[in-house]
């Protein structure tokens, strides 16, 4: 009797635990939901965003930022932006077969970008730009058909852009620019549809779209964006014995050519048409200038005339806010013309606002605006024209370097220009977008801020807060990449990392020591706890003094404090360049080969 109740007992526990089993089974994540808690365990941190995404769900479909289609319960969606996510993007996320949209930009993510992408062939969508990604960029994201955008900008991605690429017959918009990507950019497929703003800020790169002629093995210049010549001839051997037929094909080809541009050019001449001069079309339907200063030696005639003739052989730089172009008067005068495309209705009244008070800001350290003009598409604000070019191509893209003086004097112009924004200006102006490009020079290497005007303006008496996101990556400060709230310390956040960037030679995002996890900012704190925070400076940089190094370290330090309260005023900021950098001990300079 006691050994069957004992067998009756032993059968219940086997029944109970194999319910246990089998309801944990039915409760498991879905295979989505495995590839997502991988792309979790990846993360070695973030804002906390991804605390709720739980295991024990049946699908990850309520976790934050995941979207998925009601029926099939497949994960469509993961949308996690500026959420301080830090570590590699797991390979697992190619498990997500039907995902169709990817935003992952603006966190703090490093590595490389995951070939297994290229499986996740509904993608319609990849927003990657603003984190720290290196490497070369995946040639299976060719393999992605469906797919619209892509933006993996403002990385630190090197090598080629992959030929790939050009066989997405649906790409709208790609972008790569400001990364450190070499070689010819490729002319088949869709790469003919993107114009200079997709591939600036990648110094290594040449072809017809950014206007920079490669070079072949014999060093002749060529646009060439085709198979490497090795292939060619491995090509040439393969058809050796088709010449004749090429020959043949090639004498008809040259005949509908001929043909072809007959047409074509008696096309051109009845109606005048040409897809590179973008700007006559945008003066032609009934345009109006507006000009600030009275000192100008131009009719508003001459200068839509002028603008008439511009193409995108004038374009000279483009970035968030529109295309730059060279304008060049007949009497010698040149200008910088700024070409930014309206938004939305209300867009005229309040950028008309804007200009007025713009227009009558006039600072020795400020790029001074000349007038704009209305159009039927676009605002065209007409600037000075700076010789020097930018911060960005004199610190990262020429071969002669600034020396410590040069450097010294740029930072205090800078400073000038930013306090002139933030305290005499009424009402007061907040950049919201410092960065080296965006400080011009002239012709002796001074300092003028520009974009100034495309910043909100703060009247007296508000809160002197925006919520519109602007900015570039790198340069933001923590407060305003979680909250998207703009003060005059994350100005003087934006400045300090420019300093950095002054000092180092190095950008915001620099590979050197991306691979670590750490932006500038965190690998001056690195040096700093090593008690080696003058390795900082740039070897290559003359004339380094040690008193004014020190100096001005001390005053970025003081900008990137992590509390935006700790962190002085731009008149401070003036005041102590002034006082301590400026005037340092002449005799003590500081050698980078001594330590």
């Amino acid at each position: 009797m006691g050994i069957r109740l004992m067998k009756c007992q032993w059968s219940w526990l086997l029944l109970i635990l194999f319910s246990f089993i089998l309801a944990n089974r039915v409760r498991a994540i879905s295979p989505d939901g495995e590839a997502l808690l991988s792309f979790r365990i990846a993360i070695t941190s973030s804002d906390g965003v991804l605390s709720k995404w739980r295991p024990e769900d049946p699908d990850p479909c309520k976790w934050k930022g995941v979207e998925c289609d009601n029926k099939t319960k497949r994960v469509t969606t993961l949308s996690l932006t500026n959420h301080k996510l830090s570590g590699p993007i797991s390979p697992d996320l190619g498990k997500l077969e039907h995902l169709r949209l990817l935003m992952l930009h603006n966190n703090n993510f490093y590595g490389t970008i995951p070939s297994e992408l290229g499986n996740c062939t509904e993608l319609r969508g990849i927003y990657l730009q603003g984190n720290y990604l290196s490497g070369l960029i995946p040639s299976e994201l060719g393999n992605l058909s469906s797919l619209q955008n892509l933006d993996i900008s403002s990385n630190s991605l090197s090598g080629n852009i992959p030929p790939s690429i050009g066989r997405l017959d649906n790409l709208v918009t790609f972008n790569v620019s400001n990364n450190f990507l070499v070689g010819p950019i490729p002319l088949l497929g869709v790469f003919s549809n993107f114009m200079a703003s997709s591939f600036i800020g990648n110094r290594g790169l040449c072809g017809k779209q950014i206007n920079a002629a490669c070079k072949d093995d014999s060093g002749a210049p060529t646009y060439s964006g085709s198979p490497t010549s090795a292939q060619n001839q491995v090509g040439k051997r393969k058809n050796s014995g088709r010449l004749l037929i090429s020959a043949s094909a090639t004498v008809g080809a040259l005949l509908l050519v001929a043909l072809m541009c007959f047409w074509g050019c008696f096309l051109y001449k009845k109606f005048g048409k040409n897809e590179s001069r973008t700007l006559a079309m945008d003066v032609s339907g009934g345009a109006s200038i507006v000009m600030f200063h009275g000192d100008l030696p131009h009719s508003s005639k001459d200068i839509i005339k002028k603008l008439e003739t511009l193409s995108e052989e004038d374009i000279i730089g483009a970035g968030g806010f529109g295309t730059v172009y060279k304008l060049e008067m007949d009497d010698g005068n040149v200008f910088a013309l700024k070409q930014i495309v309206k938004m939305n209705e209300g867009f005229d009244r309040f950028f008309e606002r804007e200009l007025e008070i713009l227009g009558s800001i006039k600072h020795r350290y400020l790029v001074n605006l000349r007038g704009y003009c209305n159009s039927p598409t676009s605002k065209l604000l007409l600037y000075d024209y700076l010789a020097g070019g930018n911060l960005d191509e004199a610190l990262h893209e020429r071969s002669e370097q600034l020396d410590w003086e040069a450097r010294l004097n740029i930072s205090m112009g800078a400073a000038k220009g930013l306090a002139y924004l933030h305290h005499d200006c009424s009402p007061r102006i907040i950049h919201r977008d410092i960065k080296s490009s965006n400080i011009l020079l002239d012709i002796n290497l001074e300092a003028r801020v520009s974009d100034f005007g495309l910043a909100k303006l703060l009247e007296d008496g508000e809160s002197h807060i925006t919520t519109i996101v602007a900015g570039t990556f790198g340069y933001l400060a923590p407060e305003y990449m979680a909250s998207g709230r703009a003060t005059e310390k994350t100005d003087v956040y934006s400045f300090g990392v420019l300093v950095l960037e002054v000092i180092s030679g190095k950008r915001p995002t620099d590979a050197s020591y991306i691979e670590k996890g750490l932006n500038i900012v965190g690998w001056l704190n690195f040096l700093i706890t090593e008690n080696r925070e003058r390795e900082i400076v740039d070897p290559n940089c003359e004339g380094v003094q040690t008193e004014s190094l020190d100096a001005l370290l001390s005053v970025a330090i003081q900008c990137v404090c992590s509390n935006p309260e700790d962190r002085p005023t731009m008149h401070r900021v003036v005041q102590l360049v002034e006082s301590e950098v400026m005037t340092p001990c002449p005799s003590d300079f500081y050698d980078s080969n001594s330590d």
